[in-house]
């Protein structure tokens, strides 16, 4: 596929061109068009790290999609099962199907860590249905298996990182994100959380603010190599600081941060690699 105006501006700005291949553009402009904040996270990261960065949340944008775009159930499995599937062919060695987002992620994933993202595939069969999550502990284990276990395989793929640092990094920035989808969610029809009374509410981002900065304290079991893949998570903690002060703010949607501190707290993250 070959990349749109804008996203050829974005890449090959200025006097540096990224030499992406067809498949990489491809994911790049499915990551551009669909999901713009882990577009722009991705760009902020050096050219090296762009090249494995995008085909990993062009995956993240199929799956997610997948239970979305029809209102069949058996089909949306199937949909889910067929990313599995080339998981499987990835992590077992075997000869990789053709398609524009598969070819290049089975170049930048190891064996393991296709195994690793096929519990990411596997717990959005939850998207599917409208059950409510059982209890905590299986609303914790979607956030842990779906966000975290993206950041895990992205940083991973990059370089070295703790597990449990990216875990704890992961589930702050999934909970962020799902505070922000709630109200598209509940338009959906779904049940997003257990309770959603201001005080669970804020007693939840207060949970996942305390594991945002535990893996903070410990940023040093973060290789500089693998880094760039955490600067995705760079709004979480002003979007979770936000629901503690005043939890209204989910229910409402207005937990997005205008464009300019937006940008310039990316630049900041990219910049000083504070994550």
């Amino acid at each position: 596929m070959e990349a749109g105006p804008r996203l050829r501006a974005a890449v090959g700005g200025g006097r540096v061109t990224v030499q992406f291949d067809a498949d990489i553009k491809g994911c790049a402009e499915l990551v551009y068009k669909a999901d713009p904040d882990r577009f722009m996270a991705a760009m902020a990261a050096p050219i090296a790290a762009r090249t494995v960065l995008f085909p990993i949340f062009a995956l993240n944008v199929e799956v997610a999609r997948a239970p979305w775009v029809t209102q069949e159930p058996m089909i949306a499995e199937m949909r889910l099962q067929w990313w599995r599937d080339a998981l499987q062919e990835i992590a077992e060695g075997q000869t990789v199907r053709r398609h524009e987002v598969v070819t290049p992620l089975s170049r930048v994933l190891s064996p393991h860590l296709a195994t690793v993202l096929d519990e990411y595939v596997a717990v959005r069969r939850w998207d599917i249905y409208r059950d409510p999550f059982e209890d905590e502990a299986h609303f914790d284990a979607y956030i842990n298996h779906s966000s975290a276990t993206l950041i895990v395989a992205s940083a991973q793929a990059l370089g070295v990182a703790d597990e449990a640092v990216l875990r704890d990094f992961g589930y702050g920035v999934g909970v962020a994100n799902w505070l922000r989808a709630i109200p598209d969610l509940e338009a959906r029809g779904r049940i997003p959380l257990l309770d959603g009374t201001p005080d669970a509410v804020g007693n939840l981002a207060q949970t996942a603010l305390d594991r945002l900065r535990r893996a903070r304290v410990d940023r040093a079991a973060v290789s500089a190599d693998a880094r760039p893949a955490l600067y995705a998570g760079w709004q979480a903690d002003w979007v979770l600081r936000q629901t503690v002060a005043r939890p209204e703010r989910v229910a409402a949607g207005a937990l997005g941060q205008g464009e300019i501190r937006r940008r310039a707290s990316l630049m900041w993250t990219a910049a000083t690699g504070r994550w």
